[in-house]
C-alpha cells in the first residue's frame, strides 16, 4: 500500500496529472491563501458600518457593495470564508478521527462489530441536515458546538468505510501471522489495518469538508448557526435574501464562493480517489 502511496510517480503528480483536478486545487489553495492573509488584504473592517452608504452596489468605493448596513462586502466575503473553511476543516479532522476510532472497533472486534453497527445504522437513518440542527439546537449557536454536531453527524460515514476495509483486511494472511506470531493489538490496528485503509479515509474526509461547508451554510441561512454577529457564507446569504430584489449582488457574491469552494474541493476528491486506486492509477 505505502508503494501505492508514495511510488515513483506519487499521489499529488498523478492528481495534477488531471487538468479538472489541476484547476479545482489550484482554484482551493488560491481561496485557502485569500482568506489566510483577509487581514492584509481586506479593503475596510467587516463589521465597521457606514449607514449612509447602504446597499451601494460594487463600484469604486465599494467592490463588491455594501450589505443593509453599508459594510464591505468584499471584506465580509473574505472574513466570512475564514470561519467556513475552519467548520470545515475541523468537523473533516474531528469526524476522521473518531470514525476511525469507531471502525476499527466495530471491524476488528467480531464480539463488539453488532452492538456498533446498530448504532451507526440508527445514526445515519436521521436525515443530516434535521439532526445537524437537533444537535445545534440543544449546544447552542457557535462555531465550536457547530463544529461538534456536524462531527457527530458526519462521523458515521467514516466508521462505516473505515469497518467494511477492516473487515477484510483482518482476515489476511500477514494480519494472521502476526496474531500467531503475539503481536500486540495496538500494533496489528496501527501497522497492519490503520495503514491500508488510509487512502478511503483521506478520500471520504474531503468529502466530508463539502458536506460540512454546505451543511454550515444551511444552518446559517436557517439562523441555527454560529453567532450572527460572526460572518459567514451563509449567515451572508441569510442576511441579503430580503433584498434580493434590490441588491441580487449580496446573495450572488457568497453564493458563488460556497458553490465554487465546494465544486473545486469536490473535484480535487475525486482525483484523489482516482490516484488512491492502483487500477485507475495505472491507467493515468
Amino acid at each position: 500500500m505505502a508503494g501505492a502511496l508514495y511510488g515513483e510517480r506519487g499521489v499529488l503528480a498523478l492528481l495534477l496529472a488531471r487538468r479538472s483536478s489541476a484547476l479545482a486545487l489550484g482554484f482551493f489553495l488560491l481561496v485557502l491563501l485569500l482568506v489566510a492573509i483577509a487581514p492584509l488584504i481586506a479593503p475596510a473592517d467587516p463589521s465597521a458600518m457606514a449607514v449612509r452608504q447602504r446597499l451601494t452596489p460594487p463600484g469604486d468605493l465599494f467592490p463588491l457593495g455594501a450589505d443593509a448596513f453599508g459594510r464591505d462586502v468584499l471584506s465580509r466575503l473574505l472574513y466570512a470564508g475564514r470561519v467556513s473553511l475552519m467548520i470545515g476543516a475541523g468537523v473533516a479532522v474531528v469526524s476522521s478521527l473518531f470514525g476511525i476510532l469507531i471502525g476499527l472497533i466495530a471491524g476488528f472486534f467480531r464480539s463488539l462489530d453488532g452492538p456498533v453497527s446498530r448504532i451507526i445504522d440508527a445514526m445515519m437513518a436521521f436525515p443530516d441536515i434535521l439532526l445537524a440542527i437537533s444537535l445545534v439546537a440543544i449546544l447552542g449557536g457557535s462555531m465550536v458546538n457547530v463544529i461538534i454536531a456536524l462531527s457527530i453527524v458526519y462521523t458515521p460515514r467514516i466508521a462505516r468505510i473505515v469497518r467494511a476495509s477492516t473487515l477484510v483486511i483482518r482476515e489476511l494472511p500477514y494480519v494472521e501471522a502476526a496474531r500467531a506470531l503475539g503481536s500486540p493489538t495496538h500494533y496489528m490496528l496501527t501497522h497492519h489495518v490503520l495503514l491500508n485503509v488510509l487512502s478511503p479515509i483521506i478520500v471520504q474526509a474531503t468529502f466530508i469538508f463539502v458536506y460540512s461547508m454546505l451543511a454550515e451554510a444551511g444552518l446559517s441561512f436557517l439562523g441555527v448557526g454560529v453567532d450572527p454577529s460572526t460572518p459567514t457564507w451563509g449567515t451572508m446569504i441569510n442576511e441579503g435574501r430580503q433584498y434580493i430584489d434590490q441588491a441580487p449582488f449580496l446573495i450572488l457574491f457568497p453564493g458563488l464562493a460556497i458553490s465554487f469552494s465546494v465544486l473545486s474541493l469536490q473535484l480535487v476528491g475525486d482525483g484523489l480517489r482516482d490516484a488512491l486506486d492502483p487500477r485507475i492509477a495505472r491507467q493515468m
